[in-house]
């Protein structure tokens, strides 16, 4: 058997940084076999300037929407947003399909090796059937109105079943609520049986006033209601946060990834820690902070989220919604709002925890073993962090 060897200025293993005296060992395909130290490795290594890093893990993506990039205007707020989606998103399927193909290509260009991809239809399986990119699959349920419940179920059931049959080796599959505000608890009690010991994910507290909601039954989703002309009279808020409302939905899932948090609070974040230990289930928090500055011009909030040592991955959202598709990019912004957070951190939101959150760790996500988690070379530090000329390729 044939070794390839990489060595570079430094070394991230998924969870540390080591020194260029260490040297990353993979057989032919990219399994890695060990890491050791340079002065015993042998010939024929690879020399790279730089910081070598375990693939990056994209948590949270929309590849079906991504015939959209630049359609919409940045810093609607998220209401004028959503509506501009569902009521522009219905392109020539042809022209879908190239889009989400660049798109793919773009992932991959940046270092990208797996991805948590929202699905509304099955747009997107041509495409993951050649396994260029490993995936979760979420296949997102709405529906506000309690009486179209069992109709919107059964469609995103069809989906699910059409994705069920996409037999790839790395492909993963549960139902997922699109957010607390389009989904009823009658759907919420369809849905609920396809979380068991799986991955499910929904979209979390992206807005100011979807709290709101929840509490008293006010803020700017009774204009989106109005807009798409839903009769929101049945609903009665439960007097508690979003998060809290919805949360213990969640029964029986293994993972639980909340995506956006811009406006999570501190006591929803230790309502997770309790629900955590309670239900024996982890729950992890998605940043996309490029989308969150192209919708609502908000950043979430890292050092509360840090300070409570929840579980942080990255994620892009969709190009609808973000001005590219590169993991490194969100780490920049993070970076240069949140500048305390050190790269070693960052790195690993980006690769271990994404894995871990998508239940792809025994494959992705770090350095270890047996593992095939591809090879990213990440150039262009300042002073050993991520700075804004840094950028991102894959060299395996």
């Amino acid at each position: 058997m044939s070794y390839r060897k990489f060595k570079a200025d430094q070394l991230f293993t998924g969870t540390e940084i080591l020194n260029g005296n260490h040297v990353l060992i993979t057989d032919e395909n990219g399994i890695v076999q060990e890491i050791i130290d340079a002065k015993d490795a042998g010939d024929h290594i690879q020399t790279f300037e730089g910081l070598l890093s375990p693939g990056f893990i994209n948590s949270h993506c929309h590849l079906e929407l991504s015939h959209m990039k630049g359609l919409i205007p940045e810093r609607t707020g998220l209401v004028d947003f959503v509506f501009n989606i569902v009521t522009q998103r219905h392109f020539p399927e042809e022209e879908i399909f190239e889009a989400i193909t660049r798109a793919e290509d773009e992932m991959i260009n940046n270092g990208i090796v797996a991805v948590g991809d929202i699905c509304n239809n099955t747009l997107t399986i041509p495409q993951k059937s050649k396994q260029r990119l490993a995936y979760y699959n979420f296949i997102e349920v709405s529906g506000w109105l309690p009486q179209i419940a069992a109709l919107r179920f059964n469609k995103s059931k069809e989906y699910y079943d059409a994705f069920s049959r996409l037999k790839t080796h790395d492909s993963k599959l549960s139902l997922a609520p699109h957010a607390p505000y389009s989904v009823s608890n009658e759907l919420w009690d369809l849905i609920a049986p396809y979380f068991q010991n799986k991955t499910t994910t929904i979209h979390n507290q992206e807005t100011d006033f979807e709290d709101s909601l929840f509490i008293n039954g006010s803020g700017d989703f009774t204009r989106m209601y109005e807009m798409m002309e839903i009769d929101n009279s049945f609903f009665k808020p439960s007097g508690k946060s979003s998060l809290q409302s919805y949360l213990l939905k969640f029964n029986g899932a293994a993972n639980v990834l909340l995506v956006h948090n811009t406006f999570i609070k501190e006591d929803d974040l230790q309502f997770i820690k309790f629900l955590s230990k309670q239900n024996q289930q982890q729950f992890f928090c998605c940043l996309c902070v490029n989308a969150n500055t192209y919708i609502e011009n908000a950043l979430p909030p890292v050092d509360l989220l840090r300070n409570q040592q929840i579980n942080i991955t990255i994620g892009t959202d969709s190009l609808a919604s973000n001005w590219g598709l590169s993991i490194l990019d969100e780490l920049k912004k993070i970076r240069h709002h949140f500048s305390s957070v050190p790269i070693s951190e960052l790195l690993q939101w980006a690769t271990i925890n994404g894995a871990k959150a998508l239940q792809m760790e025994n494959m992705l996500g770090s350095f270890e073993k047996g593992k095939k988690p591809g090879v990213v070379l990440i150039e262009g530090l300042k002073d050993g962090n991520i700075a804004e000329g840094s950028t991102a390729k894959p060299v395996l």
